[in-house]
């Protein structure tokens, strides 16, 4: 058998049309398993707290510790997988993840927790830039490729958004390691069928670019760090004046570095691509809105609504389940509406949802004031999704599409590390507090922030091409 050109990302096994729904099976299933850790653990930190004796700030580091690496490794990802092949770094994200799942239900105490949390974090940053590119390789573009980056976008969307409601029922039945101990079975079962229908592919021997990613993870932490603890001290101190400092300084040294290393982690000439540029600021300012509003709604929910961790996640249920029900159909609607379109719609849903909430937070607010708004941000972020996919896969060339794809999820993730820490700083900035008065104080104008940022991104996604150009 001769081997495949390197040229070539993934391809399935000559015994069976078939297989390229098993590799989007596989594919899927691993997508909404890194994304649906993102905020899994919003509705058990009470419980977390109580247990492990963990203070806020701990408490927000199980949250960004994942989030974090999670962002920052993308591109190192993206760039190990050319350098030994896709099957066999996709198999090594699934291990990782799955091992350090079981480290992080075994976690003594809030440190080692935290810690499970950001390797595990590095194993989800193989397997979701991966992901993409196994579709793009098995699915030739036309409508079977935009159904699968449908499906692929509706799970991975629906990943996030039901992390609080699936992470809720985990602890109201069970305990909050249940959380993690569901990752087990699921990832030994998914490696055990990914060695079966993905083929190896040949391997580009490039250099993996160690200083990259060293950089581009020191900043990250380094800017997220800086401004959760602006919640215990003031913007003037050094705790918080130093890492935000060292942060940006680490960023610009990233970039500086990958405009002259030969194996760049970021190539930094996809970035001349408008388009390329457009998708990744609408990436950053949905999850930025997105992320920071589930990460203060969950608790709402309970602290303020008196709602058990499952009562909170059926909540939020109406808003969380759209995308499995309607981004398969965005997928389909890209041939004839374009990206643009559906972007701009979305985004501006999405944004009209979080202001509808901003203003009917309250003390007391039944589930069908609440309904409204979440069908409304369900929607609007269903629509988003696929064809974001879309327009970053036709802004890079075929040999780019790892590295494309590492960026945009590295950003996006990057946006939702900053969300959570950034609208915590509104929160407390505004009031708020765990009493019920505080918090809704402090809620309001956190969600009315997160709607204004996501408004910011619709206007972004006008930068898209219309269906014309596409």
């Amino acid at each position: 058998m001769t081997q495949a050109p390197a040229r070539t990302l993934v391809r399935v096994r000559s015994f069976g049309e078939a297989r390229r729904w098993w590799v989007l099976g596989v594919v899927v299933t691993a997508v909404f398993m890194v994304t649906l850790d993102n905020l899994v653990v919003t509705t058990a930190l009470a419980r977390i707290r109580t247990d492990l004796g963990a203070s806020l700030t701990q408490l927000e580091w199980v949250v960004n510790a994942y989030t974090v690496t999670f962002a920052a490794l993308m591109p190192a990802g993206a760039g190990l997988a050319a350098r030994f092949g896709h099957r066999r770094l996709f198999v090594l994200g699934l291990l990782i993840f799955t091992g350090c799942s079981a480290a992080a239900a075994l976690s003594p105490s809030a440190a080692t927790l935290i810690a499970a949390r950001a390797v595990q974090g590095v194993g989800a940053a193989i397997v979701l830039p991966l992901s993409l590119t196994l579709l793009s390789g098995v699915f030739a573009a036309g409508r079977q490729r935009g159904l699968a980056l449908g499906i692929w976008s509706g799970v991975s969307g629906l990943g996030v958004a039901v992390g609080p409601l699936v992470g809720g029922a985990l602890v109201q039945t069970g305990s909050w390691q249940s959380i993690f101990w569901l990752n087990v079975p699921i990832g030994v079962v998914l490696v055990a069928v990914a060695m079966v229908v993905l083929t190896r592919t040949a391997s580009l021997r490039r250099q993996v670019d160690v200083v990259g990613a060293v950089l581009v993870t020191g900043g990250l932490v380094g800017l997220v760090g800086g401004l959760v603890t602006t919640q215990h001290a003031s913007w003037g101190s050094a705790q918080v004046v130093g890492p935000l400092l060292a942060g940006a300084a680490l960023l610009v040294a990233f970039v500086a570095w990958e405009a002259r290393t030969p194996d760049p982690l970021l190539p930094l000439r996809l970035f001349r691509s408008p388009t390329f540029v457009a998708v990744n600021l609408v990436n950053l300012a949905m999850y930025f809105g997105m992320f920071g509003a589930i990460f203060l709604l969950a608790p709402y929910l309970q602290i303020v609504l008196g709602d058990s961790p499952w009562q909170a996640g059926v909540r939020i249920l109406p808003w969380t389940l759209m995308p499995l029900i309607i981004s398969p159909f965005a997928g389909v609607l890209i041939v004839r509406l374009g990206e643009r379109a559906l972007v701009v719609i979305g985004m501006a849903l999405q944004a009209a949802a979080l202001g509808w909430i901003a203003l009917i937070v309250a003390d007391h607010v039944s589930f069908l004031a609440l309904l409204g708004p979440c069908l409304l941000g369900g929607v609007g972020m269903s629509l988003v999704y696929p064809p974001i996919a879309g327009a970053l896969l036709a802004s890079v060339p075929e040999a780019d599409v790892a590295a494309g794809s590492a960026a945009m999820n590295s950003l996006r993730e990057s946006g939702g590390a900053f969300g959570v820490a950034g609208l915590a700083l509104v929160f407390t900035g505004a009031g708020g507090s765990a009493d019920t008065a505080g918090y809704v104080a402090g809620l309001a104008p956190a969600v009315a922030v997160a709607g204004a940022v996501v408004a910011a991104g619709a206007a972004v996604a006008l930068l898209l091409p219309g269906r014309a150009a596409a």
